[in-house]
């Protein structure tokens, strides 16, 4: 083999190596689909291998930095989130360890966060009860009334990042353009309920 096929087979290797997914932890590789840990320190989601993922199986209470995100999925019932302060139909409110609740929209820019009030919070999970089962900090009230679409979730919070990509992924011009909200129509169309 001449210096030149070689250089080609190992930078080859190398681009799969980078396109392959790995641990965020230990760095091993990883298949498409796997667990996911949040650092609760820098609020970021990381993809973690089997035994990683194992080492943070912790229950609600624990204040470990990285918390196992939940795969449970559990369709709502509407859930009257106006009070809640929500300036536009595609939303989510994460309930913090500490009992207060940020509500996020995604944006071109990212996520959009602010604290819900803690009074309005309250009415909602009064009206809806599954909702005081939330996970502190790894589950979501996952909203979607944007355009008529009627969506409330329980969801990992893993799949409100999703949304969120996809938002800056395919957000175009001032109002979003052609492909946004096909995309996140087709993305709530493939939510299936996970019960955990």
């Amino acid at each position: 083999m001449t210096s030149g096929a070689l250089a080609r087979v190992i930078r080859s290797a190398a681009r799969r190596r980078a396109d392959a997914e790995h641990c965020d932890l230990c760095g091993a590789g990883i298949p498409s689909e796997h667990r996911h840990l949040l650092d609760t320190s820098q609020e970021e989601v990381l993809c973690a291998c089997r035994p990683c993922s194992l080492l943070f199986v912790e229950d609600a209470a624990s204040e470990g930095r990285y918390r196992l995100v939940p795969q449970r999925r559990v369709r709502l019932p509407p859930v009257a989130t106006k009070a809640l302060g929500v300036p536009v139909g595609l939303a989510f409110f994460v309930r913090r360890a500490d009992g207060t609740v940020s509500a996020h929209y995604p944006s071109p820019a990212g996520a959009t966060r602010w604290e819900a009030d803690p009074e309005a919070w309250r009415d909602v999970v009064a009206r809806c009860p599954p909702l005081a089962t939330l996970e502190p900090d790894v589950e979501a009230l996952l909203v979607n009334t944007a355009r008529s679409a009627k969506h409330h979730w329980i969801a990992p919070i893993d799949d409100c990042f999703r949304v969120v990509a996809l938002v800056r992924r395919e957000w175009r011009g001032l109002s979003g353009g052609s492909r946004v909200w096909p995309a996140v129509d087709e993305f709530f169309a493939e939510l299936t309920e996970q019960p955990q």
